[in-house]
């Protein structure tokens, strides 16, 4: 039985066209496989569309989010998240495909709205025992002692915008006197801030999927930025070296991925994950963790699921059968 597939791409959020990149590889490579009839679903802030081949944009119902292509309602028996950012990432159109009972790729609507806020994850995930670094939270219009934080977290240290990715609305501060500007910049992203110690050591990344009935960690990739740190230029750009497997010993290789395994468990994410982490002390410290992470050729986990041996029509193909397989209707 042929599967009508939505690749649902785009968002609201300065990361759109990163997206609209990672859906474009994921429809792909969807299509080119039998038993889907795939569709680009554009989900932007001003439309929300489905997108031809031919170039034809067909609006969405979103009242069913269906469309009308060639004399016939297209529904959808599972939709492939790919959003960066706000609303496929923060558990906003999760809970809109929940309501409509259609299922997808991603986590569920509250876990998703959890990893994206990196506060609110950070402070579930230390109650289980897991290092981060030392921080601090702002929101804007809070009065902010800048030697007080420095005092704190100690310097250099990096203040990121609380809800976004990306590497967008974050900055490596070295002296007391850039936090202000430094918290400017990140308002410009999110109105919450995290301001986070400077954690010396070896940067990974480690994939997790759901494959053959089983929670499975993905071989690891080191991250080695020119920059200053794992910035947009390094992520996008071509400023970093990205080293799969890592340079890591067995047992630490090992501990990472046990870990990345334990997040994920701990925070009942489904689909396709990505958890980073700095090796600092020889001990893994955890930063952040991506519940939708970038899919293009040259992204992080579809490096990694190269390194494990499986195929990007592979990885796809199962997130849409566990989704569906495992929809709780």
């Amino acid at each position: 039985m042929i599967k009508t597939i939505a690749v649902a791409m785009g968002g609201y959020s300065s990361e759109a066209d990163i997206s609209l990149k990672s859906g474009e590889v994921v429809y792909q490579h969807l299509s080119a496989l039998p038993n889907y009839k795939v569709y680009r679903a554009h989900i932007l802030k001003h439309k929300w569309c489905i997108k031809l081949d031919s170039g034809e944009e067909v609006m969405l119902d979103k009242s069913n989010f269906s469309a009308h292509i060639d004399h016939t309602t297209i529904l959808f028996d599972c939709v492939f998240n790919t959003i960066h950012g706000t609303p496929g990432e923060d558990g906003l159109f999760q809970g809109y495909l929940q309501t409509l009972k259609i299922p997808q790729t991603a986590c569920d609507y509250y876990q998703a709205a959890l990893t994206f806020n990196k506060r609110d994850c950070i402070s579930v995930l230390k109650a289980h025992g897991i290092k981060t670094a030392k921080n601090v939270f702002v929101n804007k219009g809070d009065e902010v002692d800048p030697k007080a934080i420095a005092n704190h977290v100690g310097l250099p240290c990096f203040v990121k915008a609380n809800r976004a990715g990306s590497s967008y609305g974050i900055s490596k501060v070295k002296k007391v006197e850039d936090i202000m500007s430094a918290l400017e910049h990140s308002f410009k992203e999110d109105d919450e801030v995290i301001i986070e110690s400077f954690l010396d050591g070896t940067e990974v990344s480690v994939g997790v999927i759901n494959l053959d009935g089983e929670i499975k960690a993905l071989p690891v990739t080191e991250i080695i930025s020119e920059n200053e740190f794992f910035d947009f230029e390094a992520k996008y750009l071509g400023k970093s070296k990205e080293i799969t497997p890592a340079n890591l010993s067995k047992s630490q290789t090992e501990e990472v991925q046990a870990l990345a395994i334990k997040i994920f468990k701990v925070l009942k994410l489904k689909g396709l994950t990505r958890s980073e982490f700095i090796f600092h002390n020889d001990q893994p410290h955890f930063l952040e963790c991506n519940a939708c992470p970038g899919l293009t050729e040259a992204s992080l986990l579809p490096q990694q699921a190269k390194a494990a041996g499986i195929s990007l029509q592979e990885l796809f193909s199962h997130a849409v059968e566990v989704a569906i397989e495992n929809f709780e209707d």
